[in-house]
């Protein structure tokens, strides 16, 4: 590979080398003439007087003829292109072709390659030859000079003849200037690319496509076409191939529409596009263009206002977007291209957008379908080949991690244990597994024909389906709004989002496993305490705004803790809390503090001395800051600590495991008084499936009421044990962190308040001088236990930001929730107030954005660092008996 990259950089060298010493010009073509131009700009303008451009052209003809035609060619492209036609014109009039600047003979290097940039360059040679007036013929892109010609001086420019031409950006490629400048703006790059980045050694500089090519494209705005065929006024000629592949002839009778004096001819020709040297129809293309220069010599050539009052009123009519016709040519090629890729980031969506376009008459079914197979059977293969070449390390990595997950691969691989590669073809109609499918048949080297024939049926068998479904909706939804255009635009919107959802859900209504996760979907959605915190907390955050008014400072929250950082608002060291408890004891259980700062060595001698005094038991390993849960994981293995602790590139704590039952008592004391109280307390329950020798453990917690609705996690939770089948009475424990976030059950518990309780609370609290506001994580043997304050072990405590987590019993509505939530900062607010009207220090609003910037990187460093693999989770879960959900 070294050498290959070696050997690559020296040619690459090389090409640098040999482009260098190439002429930063064309040779001048034989026959050609130039003369120098000073640069124009995109608006058409001299731009720099100072800065020469060579633009070649050729003159044929008699000198003395009183009439002169302009050939303009297409792009790519030069004058050559007219030599076949140039013969007929050239017998009685004067002929100059030019080679438009960018290609041909004339300047490679300029500021424009526009169109609108050509015909200022058109303007300046006509100067030069001293040509008065001009009979513009445009070939393809060469149509737009001339109507950008027609437009800048209408009147040096005595007709127009427009060849197989450019035009009105509706049906132009995609029909729309921000989707085809985006396909140009590509292009260009991919051009640019390709000169620096592959050994050439100068010949792409010369080449047919060339950047300049793609640069005239790009900096060409066709937008402004239309307004210049609607306002076209002089004697105008039309030609164009019924078969043209680039052009769709439907743009020519919509430019023959908009410009009603205009003769349009379309010629059934099978060369289609290159009407300019096509031997059989250079003959009548030469007699149309000649016939159209006799009559605008004479005066009697046909002007729009002498156009007829039918042609004059079709012209004024708006343009019906129901005229576009389907793709075909480039723009067929480059929607399917673009379907294809459009699978890679998701395949529904894809399919959605083809059915779309069948709809609209766009594309034909078959064409949508095969491009969106196309695109999933390539991409689905890079899938397989990524497993097959690299292995799971692979999901580490962006972009394959933002889209496999690990536990989804630890499911699929299961999956292939029990069915075969039989799972590759099921795997197609089961939302989830898809992509990790995939890639454990690589993992595990499946035959690379066999993947691929059972991959291929499933696709040709689905494909087809979800773009028909869409097809069917976008059609009955156009008889119904008339139409699939913008102004449907929020109708679209919902028809994709009703398709997603029925994409993903229907498949599962076939299954019981898929009907289960359907339940519990609902419940995910219906219960507000399965809700992410963003939108739980957003009537919250006014609250918290209108408490900074009343208590004027947003900031005087972070002084309820005068002992904790910013008072424990985000990103304080646990460590250091739980030192401020005190000495150790029963109380607080031991720990110790690895910092990623110290040598590996140095980590793994504090973790072997930790683990020396403690033989046999588990212990926690967790960031020293962390909230809900994140990056904790229960250890028992010893060499899987002493690893951990050399790994870490983040302060990390390593805890003794209290085991019991854990809950969150939250305390809060107000300023100058000695005793304060229990705002809350909640009970955690960690929950159990158990077996029936039958079902595995994922199908336990599915057919679990509440446990389906944290499928998902629970199921990163048990990791390689979801597949097994728990004997009868057997109790599986699905989580052991008692986080609500990783699955925790959390139930009011405000009945285990007691006075032994809060005395028993008062005491731990008392020995952190500056702490009047957070909750304390704690186990006790029992709940028993904890109403009379026995048996209490601390194995956090958290600052300010801390939830009353008893809201999440499901007993309390929302509103209830948002009760207990809006008095708890109320609290905050009023501690913070007070301590800072004694001298407690606060914390800025950009020091609390520091500090949560600081914790998310922390955060993001454990979660990449793997604080939670599959085999801490493996060993976190033994069986264990206890009371089911």
């Amino acid at each position: 590979m070294r050498a290959t990259l070696w050997l690559y950089a020296a040619m690459l060298a090389g090409s640098w080398l040999a482009m260098g010493w190439t002429p930063a010009e064309h040779v001048v073509a034989p026959g050609m003439s130039t003369v120098e131009l000073s640069e124009v700009g995109a608006d058409g303008e001299v731009r720099d007087p100072a800065r020469p451009v060579r633009v070649a052209y050729a003159v044929h003809g008699p000198e003395d003829a009183a009439e002169t035609l302009l050939l303009l060619h297409g792009s790519p492209g030069s004058s050559r292109d007219f030599h076949r036609l140039v013969e007929g014109l050239a017998e009685r009039h004067r002929v100059v072709a030019v080679d438009l600047p960018g290609f041909g003979s004339s300047s490679r290097r300029v500021h424009d390659y526009s169109v609108r940039a050509h015909a200022g360059y058109c303007r300046a040679l006509m100067d030069a030859l001293a040509v008065e007036r001009v009979h513009a013929v445009g070939f393809s892109m060469g149509g737009g000079v001339a109507l950008e010609l027609a437009a800048a001086a209408p009147q040096r420019v005595a007709s127009v003849t427009l060849m197989a031409s450019i035009g009105v950006i509706e049906l132009e490629l995609l029909g729309d200037h921000t989707l085809n400048n985006g396909l140009h703006r590509l292009q260009t790059a991919a051009f640019r690319a390709a000169r620096w980045l592959v050994p050439h050694f100068g010949a792409l500089d010369g080449s047919f496509l060339s950047y300049e090519y793609a640069r005239n494209f790009e900096d060409t705005d066709q937008r402004r076409l239309r307004p210049i065929l609607e306002t076209l006024a002089g004697p105008t000629l039309i030609l164009h191939g019924e078969d043209d592949f680039q052009v769709p002839v439907a743009a020519a009778r919509e430019h023959a529409r908009v410009v009603p004096q205009a003769r349009l001819v379309i010629f059934p020709s099978p060369d289609g596009h290159f009407l300019p040297w096509t031997g059989r129809t250079i003959a009548p293309i030469t007699d149309e263009i000649l016939s159209l220069v006799d009559r605008a010599a004479s005066g009697t050539g046909t002007v729009r206002r002498d156009a007829g009052p039918a042609r004059l009123a079709a012209a004024a009519a708006p343009f019906d977007l129901r005229e576009v016709p389907p793709f075909e040519g480039p723009a067929l090629l480059v929607i399917c291209v673009l379907l294809a890729l459009a699978t890679f980031v998701s395949e529904d969506l894809a399919c959605i957008a083809a059915g779309l376009l069948v709809a609209d008459g766009r594309l034909g079914m078959l064409a949508a379908s095969v491009a969106c197979f196309i695109g999933i059977f390539v991409g689905d293969m890079l899938l397989y080949l990524a497993g097959r070449t690299f292995g799971r390390p692979a999901l580490t990595r962006r972009p394959l991690s933002w889209f496999v997950k690990e536990t989804a691969v630890d499911r699929a691989s299961s999956w292939f244990e029990r069915r075969g590669i039989a799972v590759v073809f099921l795997s197609r109609f089961t939302p989830g597994l898809r992509l990790p499918t995939y890639f454990v048949a690589g993992v595990l080297r499946t035959r690379f024909v066999a993947f691929a024939f059972f991959f291929a049926i499933a696709g040709v068998l689905w494909t087809p389906v979800l773009v028909a479904v869409a097809a069917i909706a976008g059609d009955r939804m156009a008889d119904a709004l008339g139409g699939l255009g913008a102004a449907q635009l929020p109708w679209l919107v919902a028809l994709v989002v009703a398709l997603l959802q029925a994409y993903s859900t229907a498949p599962l209504l076939f299954t019981h496993r898929g009907r289960r996760l359907l339940r519990g979907r609902w419940i995910r959605r219906t219960r507000w305490e399965f809700w992410p915190p963003w939108i739980t907390y957003v009537p919250v955050l006014p609250f918290v705004a209108w408490l900074g008014i009343k208590y004027r400072g947003l900031s005087k929250v972070t002084a309820a803790n005068p002992a904790m950082p910013a008072g424990g608002f985000v990103g304080e060291s646990k460590a250091e809390i739980l030192g401020g408890l005190g000495p150790r004891n029963e109380e607080i259980p031991d720990f110790v503090l690895l910092r990623a700062t110290d040598t590996p060595d140095r980590r793994e001698q504090a973790a072997t001395a930790f683990l020396s005094s403690r033989p046999g038991q588990r212990v926690v390993l967790k960031p020293d800051a962390g909230q809900r849960g994140s990056g904790v994981a229960m250890l028992e293995d010893p060499a899987a600590v002493r690893a951990r602790a050399r790994d870490l590139d983040h302060d990390a704590i390593l805890q003794e495991c209290v085991e019991g039952e854990e809950f969150g008592v939250f305390y809060v004391r107000e300023p100058g008084r000695t005793e304060g109280r229990i705002f809350g307390v909640t009970t955690k329950v960690l929950p159990t499936v158990t077996g029936d020798g039958r079902r595995t453990c994922e199908e336990l917690l599915l057919d679990d009421p509440r446990a389906c609705a944290m499928h998902a996690t629970y199921l990163e939770e048990l990791a390689g044990r979801a597949g097994d089948v728990p004997a009868p009475g057997e109790v599986v424990r699905l989580v052991e962190v008692g986080t609500h976030a990783r699955g925790a059950i959390f139930l009011d518990g405000e009945h285990l308040v007691t006075p032994e309780l809060e005395a028993a609370v008062e005491r731990i609290a008392a020995r952190y001088e500056g702490f009047h506001f957070g909750r304390f994580d704690v186990r006790a043997p029992s709940a028993a236990h904890l109403a009379r304050g026995e048996g209490l072990a601390v194995i956090e405590l958290n600052g300010v930001t801390s939830e009353a987590t008893h809201v999440y019993d499901p007993k309390h509505s929302i509103f209830a929730a948002y009760r207990i939530l809006f008095s708890q900062w109320e609290v905050a607010y009023a501690i913070g107030a007070a301590n800072a009207a004694a001298g407690a220090p606060t914390t800025s609003l950009p020091g609390i954005l520091m500090a949560w910037r600081a914790y998310r990187e922390a955060q993001r460093s454990h979660d990449a660092s793997g604080s939670r693999t599959a085999t801490d989770r493996a060993v976190s879960n033994p069986g264990t008996r206890g009371s089911g959900i």
